[in-house]
């Protein structure tokens, strides 16, 4: 039943996606560095999820499971250039709002699957490049979203908001006094040697000095700049919440925050990107504030993926529509009437490298699907228990339990294949690097001479040619 049919106002939707936000560089995840003081106190009146996770890196397809509440045999959807848009027989968030009397707004999302059914979309500039100075991406995206704001609310129509901010994305410039809140120091000191394997590293290289400092050498400087895009993304922020309860709506709206995946700084030697299916990438945060239905100060500490978002918004929402989601609403976790749900599941990555596996609450297994750019092994068991930052690669001395996850695995996947009737998407990616005619490489070196990003702008062109 319709929120219209019950004869109840239905409560706004503000969703912000926070594009490259890993949990652990959050002051409210316990860093500690001051990064998000507005959202540690902004959350203090809702819900802390504590262990959300990204299974489908990267944005394509993460977005894909957060808009449909489906996993990604159901959606089909797996890599960043996805070909094609979304299974007709797949309704998005959007598409099933309008349909219970919402108008929806989209800003910076045009383009991907999960995007389809909004009624207005809205762009706004969210790159930049070291020659065109300090980037003010999360200003540029509230210059847009204030003035339309003012129209949704004026228009007395409940209305889902959606806010794809592009900071902490690289490239990594905020404003001052940001870009030295995290950092005191010579950032380009020659005795300094760390960014020398990161400026070694073909495929990215350009990219990266198209936007850090001429003769960069200390990658602690470059890691601040990400914090600092966190902070200033943060105060940005800030300003979305004043609006909101300057027009007297914030505590008739459900507000969350969500990130499509985290962000691998210097780790695993995948630079200052979000590749890799290491917990840097896959654990992100989620709040959830929706005063009366979400209590205050809640922390959640239960698995939970981004397909078990939208039965969750469309349930405090109170829409029904018989759907049989893939996720699961959150509301018993939040109630406490469910401790956690699955704690072990499937997870995929199809950016610039090709891979899928399995992760427990004590292992994470990677097993490639083709050679990668980085020349990795073809196979990586980490114990994450004893070993939480994935360095030590125990797949050679424990074949064993490589198997049985392994079992594990694919025995989840054979069931998803027989209830849909679908395969597993991740076999079925062609070009998926975007590089027409090649297929899946045939070695670590093709990956590594064939896979590049010039500067900002081509890096820009990509994620456009992946909407298309």
């Amino acid at each position: 039943m319709s929120p219209q049919r019950r004869g109840k106002r239905p409560p706004h939707i503000i969703f912000f996606g926070i594009d490259s936000l890993r949990a652990d560089h959050m002051s409210l995840y316990g860093y500690p560095r001051l990064t998000t003081p507005h959202l540690d106190r902004f959350a203090q009146g809702g819900a802390v999820f504590e262990r959300t996770y990204s299974a489908y890196i990267p944005t394509t397809s993460a977005y894909t499971a957060m808009f449909t509440g489906m996993d990604l045999v159901t959606h089909q959807v797996v890599a960043l250039r996805h070909k094609g848009g979304l299974r007709p027989e797949v309704k998005t968030l959007a598409e099933l709002l309008r349909e219970n009397g919402y108008t929806t707004t989209c800003v910076g999302f045009r383009g991907n699957p999960a995007s389809r059914g909004f009624d207005t979309y809205i762009d706004f500039p969210g790159w930049g490049s070291w020659n065109e100075g300090r980037s003010p991406k999360a200003e540029n995206l509230n210059k847009v979203t204030i003035p339309e704001l003012d129209r949704l609310v004026k228009a007395k129509q409940p209305f889902l908001l959606f806010l794809r901010h592009m900071d902490p994305h690289a490239p990594y410039l905020p404003p001052a006094p940001y870009e030295r809140a995290f950092y005191h120091g010579n950032e380009c000191d020659p005795k300094n040697k760390s960014m020398e394997p990161v400026m070694s590293f073909k495929p990215f290289r350009d990219f990266f000095a198209s936007w850090m400092p001429p003769g960069i050498s200390d990658k602690d400087y470059v890691i601040a700049q990400y914090d600092g895009a966190v902070a200033y993304m943060d105060a940005a922020i800030a300003t979305i919440f004043t609006a909101l309860e300057a027009k007297g709506i914030l505590d008739e709206s459900i507000v969350v925050i969500n990130s499509d995946h985290g962000e691998t700084l210097y780790d695993h030697d995948c630079f200052f990107d979000h590749h890799g299916m290491y917990d840097q990438t896959l654990h992100v945060p989620l709040i959830l504030r929706y005063p009366g239905k979400v209590p205050a100060g809640l922390r959640v500490g239960g698995y939970n993926r981004h397909q078990d978002l939208m039965p969750t918004l469309l349930e405090l929402a109170g829409i029904e529509t018989g759907i049989q989601f893939d996720g699961r609403s959150l509301l018993p976790m939040i109630r406490g009437e469910v401790a956690s749900y699955e704690s072990e599941f499937y997870i995929t990555e199809c950016t610039w490298m090709r891979k899928h596996g399995w992760r427990t609450p004590q292992w994470k297994l990677i097993m490639a699907l083709e050679p990668d750019f980085h020349f990795k092994p073809a196979v990586e068991l980490y114990n994450l228990v004893e070993d939480p930052g994935e360095l030590v690669n125990l797949a050679e001395s424990q074949p064993e339990m490589v198997a049985a996850l392994k079992t594990r695995m694919e025995a989840w996947l054979a069931k998803r294949e027989a209830e849909t009737g679908l395969p597993n998407p991740i076999h079925h990616q062609g070009d998926w690097h975007g590089h027409e005619g090649i297929g899946a490489f045939k070695t670590s070196q093709q990956a590594y001479d064939t896979l590049h990003i010039g500067d900002p702008k081509q890096a820009a062109r990509l994620q456009a040619e992946a909407r298309k």
